[in-house]
């Protein structure tokens, strides 16, 4: 796809759903007792290679759009996946790591594999605690990458210290720890985004967190309810960047979700000089919301470091793009998790950025942007990751000259609608 400058952006987005509430919407409710309703499920290909998942293991899910019921059978009602015994996760990192810690205690053996980009992602991070706790999982390639076979166990709980902050390596042992015989505890070394904890409480699941360690005990079972699933902030985050840096513009996002273990990028923005308002604030179910007025702003540069980062590791990319519009250095360390996620986007977006005439180097946890520099249209590779082509699409409406983004169509993992939201908001609909 094309893209090239527009003379400014205005009007309003209905953010989809959260992408990472949506999975669990439909993990927890799969293991829940009864029915579980969940309103602005996000539609993209990640959210239904769950779904497709847990339908292969017995699950009776109703897919009606934005509206999806799930009708639960417990938490020893899975089945072993029907015909070939194997569950294909797509290109979801969040589907196999969560998946795994909940299959890890079934009495059933299955085989989690996915695309040749899951094929490349680091499991090791979950295979080493599940294993502490019993498990028995083996990398079929010997990799430490899927695919995985795993063959249920008992397991018995842990405590464990986790090297990384991350959600999906804490939600993994969280969910293997609701079979355990004993309490299970994750302590990270910076809190990451706590959507697990404040979902499985709303399932019944006795779940707590002190400082940055979660704590779960085993559970008898988890019961159906009701959920309504916030817009994503990481969805958001592209129209945030767009606002800022194109002249003129004012855009209204609509029901975005603000848990503060995941707004980081919006004070990024606040320390980069940018307009952006907080209107209609409210809370459900322990996840808080609000719809988020942002206006063209001159930004300056800033520094992006320590315990911020796990609250906008996604939003990295797009924050990089941001930077070359401001004045002055960018520097973001402590982001080495930015390699292995769908793409090394640390080497991705140095190579594109500096096609596009950007002047920013690599480093081994981040990058140094120096902004001001006046950015020019590329042929850019998403290799084929959904934050990438987001990003540069969203630059390219700054840029002189025309923009080719590769394998564009990878935004439906995330964001179905992107494009043509952002055509929309450019008057060109």
């Amino acid at each position: 796809m094309e893209f090239q400058r527009v003379t400014r952006l205005q009007g309003q987005v209905m953010i989809p759903g959260d992408k990472s509430i949506s999975h669990r919407s439909i993990m927890f409710g799969s293991i829940a007792k009864g029915i579980t309703e969940i309103d602005n499920f996000l539609q993209g290909a990640d959210c239904l290679s769950t779904m497709a998942c847990f339908q292969k293991m017995g699950i009776d899910i109703e897919n009606k759009g934005s509206r999806v019921v799930v009708h639960g059978k417990g938490l020893h009602g899975l089945e072993a996946p029907f015909g070939d015994g194997v569950l294909d996760c797509g290109n979801s990192g969040t589907t196999t790591r969560l998946i795994a810690g909940i299959l890890a205690a079934q009495d059933f053996s299955v085989t989690l594999t996915g695309d040749s980009s899951i094929q490349k992602r680091p499991m090791k991070r979950i295979i080493a605690p599940l294993s502490q706790m019993g498990a028995h999982i083996t990398s079929i390639n010997g990799t430490g990458c899927a695919p995985l076979l795993i063959r249920g166990q008992k397991l018995s709980g842990i405590s464990y210290e986790s090297p990384v902050a991350s959600a999906q390596v804490k939600s993994a042992i969280l969910l293997a720890g609701l079979y355990a015989d004993k309490e299970t505890r994750v302590k990270e070394p910076a809190l990451s985004r706590n959507h697990t904890e404040l979902m499985l409480q709303a399932f019944g699941a006795d779940v707590r967190t002190e400082d940055t360690t979660a704590v779960i005990q085993p559970a008898r079972e988890l019961f159906g309810c009701k959920l309504s699933v916030p817009g994503d902030i990481s969805s958001a985050a592209f129209f945030l960047a767009a606002g800022l840096m194109v002249p003129g513009s004012e855009i209204l996002l609509k029901n975005v979700g603000i848990n503060p273990t995941r707004d980081g990028v919006l004070r990024v923005c606040e320390e980069m000089g940018g307009n952006v308002t907080l209107l209609n604030l409210k809370t459900e179910g322990g996840e808080s919301t609000a719809d988020i007025l942002v206006r063209h702003s001159p930004l300056h540069g800033t520094v992006i470091e320590g315990a911020i980062i796990p609250a906008l590791i996604d939003e990295l990319p797009v924050i990089a793009a941001m930077a070359c519009m401001a004045e002055g250095t960018t520097i973001i360390r402590d982001a080495a998790e930015l390699k292995v996620k769908e793409s090394n986007r640390i080497e991705v977006m140095v190579k594109n950025l500096s096609a596009m005439g950007a002047d920013v180097t690599e480093t081994e946890d981040g990058m140094i942007i120096r902004g001001g520099r006046p950015l020019h249209g590329a042929v850019i590779d998403s290799r084929l990751d959904h934050r990438i082509a987001m990003t540069f699409a969203v630059a390219a409406l700054c840029s002189d000259g025309i923009t080719e983004i590769k394998g564009a169509e990878c935004v439906n993992i995330s964001y179905p609608e992107f494009y043509r939201d952002l055509k929309r908001l450019s008057g060109n609909a």
